[in-house]
């Protein structure tokens, strides 16, 4: 029953194993409810998985109290995995089922097995790639009817149409979840409710990632003139929500209004005519480019007798399913990996990095200040200088940390320093291979402003949807046809191609069954009714302030208290439903 309370957390406390110095919780308190979809964002090392251990009663809390339903059934995926030596894929993921025609005739066991490409249910586990068994894991956690499921970054190694699938999956889920993830694109087209872990207290805001980043914002719009980095950032990232497709949002008219208020005197993410000047300065006219170019990968042909050319300044995301041969062409594009026809022309004056997915050798006996000034001790990006510690800084490297050693870094920490290593190189041609991997939210957010100022060409392989969007201009597809092909209409448009394929039932198309054509008239009686909606939503919104104001003033009259008190929350709850009804009539307004 929705509402129903599954897990509660009161004053709960965690500290870092074997440190009672280091809090990750302090005396937090919360809960999920069923129906309830929670995304928990913040930094790497922060608490999140921490969280997520108690929650799941994986952990015991050093201090308060944890309670749970009676009969809770909750699966739970760890970043690890924990299979069984000599085990296969059926012993993991059906564990729970008898005979095959028992899964095989439940609709949701073909629909995860279909949805994350599974299909050898008798191939050992021992001998599965990373990617392969965190799909398996993932499998193992949605089959069943578990009440809450619990997922420590379950995007990672899905493609975007994997996580797409996901998505819709989760969606039409009655029970709690929980995730921690950094695809902020899935934690928009998910969660109901956000969860911020940070020094040790965890704040919850209603909505997803966009409900977050506006909260973010509008708070930070009070903080003194030490946060003013930290607050214009967060503005910038709500103007880049606010000026892309308006199908990215879904708030009624007057919260957009204080969006668009809130954002006024920033400017645009990026300036895409000055920074075509820089690159053409710095690149001229030929950058990389590939000729009549054959790559063969085995039995199958990568590229058949393609031409692609990238210009200075291009701004270019790859797509494409897991395998589908993305990392090889980024090789050919840097001559790591010889063309099997056709040849390979790059530019005198380019300078190329690659941030590759495997981490390269650190210098493990210097700090990570240290290893970041041995490249550079100052960077230029577009027009703006920075030291080599702002970099680290911006970077997810506050500066006592960048103190620390580099062989005691984490996988993450040592992930990030090789990016700012890459970046304090000041390369004209950057090509990112996953460059989301290992990164928190904020990390990302901070990356992604400084790829705004970054004067040159770029090209990412990345399966986070919303940093392909955020930083790329143009996105071209491998559809395994040997061409590479462009999408005018970027990502939407590759998973409506891929849609239309229907030959590949690795990431099948899953939710809803599809609705009845909407005529104009009905359209427009929705318009309407979203029009009206809105007048009712300012009438009441501007009602809950006069109400504030009067309840302020009536301190000392406990009786009118009382009777302010008990109209607040009938308008409050108006508001919810007004809120809900007004996005229905916007949905079917533009169906």
């Amino acid at each position: 029953m929705a509402g129903q309370n599954l897990v509660n957390l009161e004053n709960v406390t965690a500290h870092v194993p074997g440190d009672a110095s280091r809090v990750l919780l302090d005396a937090v308190s919360l809960g999920v409810e069923r129906g309830e979809r929670v995304g928990v964002v913040g930094l790497n090392g922060g608490g999140k998985t921490t969280l997520l251990e108690v929650l799941s009663g994986r952990r015991a809390p050093d201090a308060g109290r944890v309670s749970r339903l009676g009969g809770l059934k909750l699966a739970y995926l760890t970043q690890g995995d924990d299979f069984a030596p000599g085990s296969t894929v059926r012993d993991i993921v059906l564990a729970h089922y008898g005979a095959d025609h028992e899964w095989a005739s439940d609709a949701k066991a073909r629909d995860v097995l279909g949805g994350l490409g599974i299909r050898d249910l008798e191939r050992p586990t021992d001998g599965l790639s990373g990617g392969e068994k965190r799909r398996v894991a993932l499998a193992r956690a949605l089959l069943g009817e578990p009440d809450l499921v619990v997922l420590d970054e379950p995007t990672n190694h899905l493609d975007i149409e994997g996580v797409t699938w996901l998505a819709e999956h989760l969606l039409s889920r009655r029970c709690g979840v929980v995730v921690v993830t950094h695809d902020r694109w899935f934690l928009d087209a998910v969660c109901t409710r956000t969860w911020e872990v940070a020094n040790g207290r965890v704040e919850s805001y209603l909505g997803g990632y966009q409900d977050w980043v506006y909260a973010r914002a509008e708070r930070t719009k009070q903080a003194d003139a030490a946060e003013a980095r930290r607050r214009n950032l967060a503005r910038k990232e709500l103007a880049w929500l606010r000026r892309g497709p308006p199908a990215r949002t879904s708030k009624p008219r007057y919260r957009i209004e204080a969006a668009e208020a809130l954002i006024a005197d920033v400017p645009p993410p990026r300036n895409t005519v000055e920074l075509l000047g820089f690159a053409t300065n710095r690149l001229g006219r030929t950058v990389l480019e590939l000729e009549d170019a054959t790559v063969r990968i085995a039995d199958r042909t990568l590229l058949d007798h393609q031409t692609w050319r990238l210009g200075p300044g291009d701004r270019i995301g790859i797509v494409g399913v897991n395998g589908s041969g993305k990392t090889t062409l980024l090789k050919a594009l840097t001559g790591e990996r010889p063309l099997d026809g056709g040849k390979r022309i790059q530019g005198s004056t380019v300078q190329l990095a690659q941030l590759t997915q495997d981490l390269v050798d650190l210098p493990k006996d210097m700090r990570v200040l240290e290893a970041v000034e041995a490249v550079a001790k100052y960077v230029r990006f577009g027009k703006e200088e920075m030291t080599a510690s702002q970099v680290a800084e911006r970077l997810g490297f506050p500066p006592a940390r960048q103190w620390t050693p580099v062989g005691r870094l984490s996988g993450g920490e040592r992930r990030r320093l090789q990016l700012t290593r890459l970046l304090m190189a000041e390369p004209n041609v950057l090509l990112l291979d996953e460059p989301t991997n290992d990164l928190d939210v904020d990390t990302l957010t901070n990356l992604e402003d400084l790829l705004d100022g970054w004067p040159g060409t770029l090209v990412v392989v990345s399966h986070d949807r919303y940093l392909t969007e955020r930083v790329c201009d143009t996105v071209v597809a491998l559809f395994g046809d040997g061409r590479i092909t462009h999408l005018p209409g970027g990502i939407e448009e590759y998973l409506r191609r891929r849609a239309a394929q229907g030959t590949d039932t690795s990431a099948p198309q899953v939710g809803a069954a599809p609705k009845a054509p909407t005529s104009a008239a009905d359209q427009r009686a929705a318009r309407k009714e979203a029009q009206r909606l809105e007048r009712r939503m300012t009438q009441l919104s501007k009602r809950q302030e006069q109400l504030h104001a009067l309840l302020a003033a009536a301190a000392t009259d406990p009786q009118q208290l009382v009777e302010l008190s008990t109209e607040l929350k009938q308008v409050d709850a108006e508001v919810e439903q007004v809120e809900q009804d007004w996005l229905d009539a916007a949905e079917r307004a533009e169906a």
